[in-house]
């Protein structure tokens, strides 16, 4: 018995770890715009949350993604970090993330999600700003 105690307490410690939204840094929380940051400044947030958009010069979709992206930024007021792929390449983030454009969720420094333009099932979500709002609202609060 106090075994199966100690199992359900494990588990429901886990997935409530794993599952957990978290906030941005205040500062955006406000005017819903890209920030465009040097790898300078990049490397004076490393341990902070927030959320960085990385692009290249050109797009690959039919519908450019920064326009669905914003259509939720400006919706909750929320501003995203932005970055040429260039220069994101010599981040810490592109060990990880290898594609771009790209959104990074991020929160203490850590990658918490992304996503990935070469996942066809991502194609949607870069396309879809319904289905952005709502596959960002799983990790943050959009709202503060």
């Amino acid at each position: 018995m106090i075994k199966k105690i100690g199992l359900i307490l494990i588990i429901l410690l886990v997935v409530g770890c794993t599952n957990k939204k978290f906030y941005l840094e205040d500062k955006y929380y406000s005017d819903g715009k890209y920030i465009n940051i040097s790898l300078t400044e990049y490397n004076k947030i490393k341990n902070t949350n927030y959320v960085l958009f990385t692009y290249n010069s050109y797009c690959q979709f039919s519908k450019p993604c920064d326009q669905v992206f914003e259509t939720t930024m400006k919706k909750y007021h929320i501003s995203f970090l932005s970055m040429p792929y260039e220069t994101f390449k010599e981040t810490n983030l592109h060990d990880k993330v290898k594609y771009a454009p790209s959104v990074i969720i991020v929160k203490k420094g850590k990658i918490i999600a992304y996503l990935d333009a070469e996942k066809d099932e991502d194609i949607e979500i870069y396309q879809d700003s319904q289905k952005f709002e709502k596959w960002l609202s799983k990790y943050i609060y959009l709202e503060r």
